[in-house]
């Protein structure tokens, strides 16, 4: 599979979070299917950028196709892809672990089912190696690789988790049937 180009990106993060699921994420060959994203941009109360640029946020005013690496909790890493116009970032929620299983294993020291390992931002960077060091990182160079698809996922759409503004707003996607998703969708019948 062809790997992802930077002009990818230049969409609306509403478009590439959607366009990102089923596409194959690795770093340093480990990975796997992306399954879940959430869409932010600048004029999103919920978005790290909303308030302006910061040293914090700095990645996500920069080029399209590179990495938003943040802590939170003061524990956890996660890891945005910067996308669109600027201070827009997709999140990647979620993977379906497909490669180095083993090596995503290994340094957590943890027995999880598959379905978990890579179930949330911070569990999915935990098993990828994902830090502070990768934030501003360009996704077209090592240890990064995206991997376009060849068919059209079929795609759920449903309020972002985890955050308390503007929460209601459908801008998180999902591979719909997923086991590895970092929560189910509400039902929408």
């Amino acid at each position: 599979m062809p790997s992802l180009s930077l002009d990818f990106y230049t969409h609306s993060v509403d478009d590439v979070a959607r366009a990102l699921i089923g596409v194959t994420l690795t770093v340093d060959g480990v990975g796997g299917i992306i399954v879940e994203t959430e869409a932010y941009d600048a004029a999103d109360p919920a978005s790290h950028s909303f308030a302006g640029r910061t040293a914090r946020n700095a990645a996500m005013f920069g080029p399209v196709g590179h990495a938003y690496v943040y802590r939170i909790y003061g524990l956890h890493h996660c890891l945005n892809i910067v996308c669109g116009t600027p201070g827009s970032a997709v999140l990647i929620r979620a993977i379906e672990p497909q490669y180095g299983v083993d090596s995503m294993l290994e340094p957590r020291g943890i027995a999880r089912p598959l379905r978990e390992l890579c179930a949330g931002p911070g569990r999915l960077c935990a098993a990828l190696g994902i830090d502070m060091a990768l934030d501003g990182a360009s996704l077209d160079r090592p240890p990064f690789r995206l991997e376009d698809v060849d068919t059209v996922s079929d795609i759920i759409i449903g309020p972002r988790i985890g955050i308390t503004k503007a929460a209601d707003r459908p801008r998180r996607f999902g591979l719909r049937g997923s086991p590895c998703l970092s929560r189910p969708f509400p039902r929408s019948d």
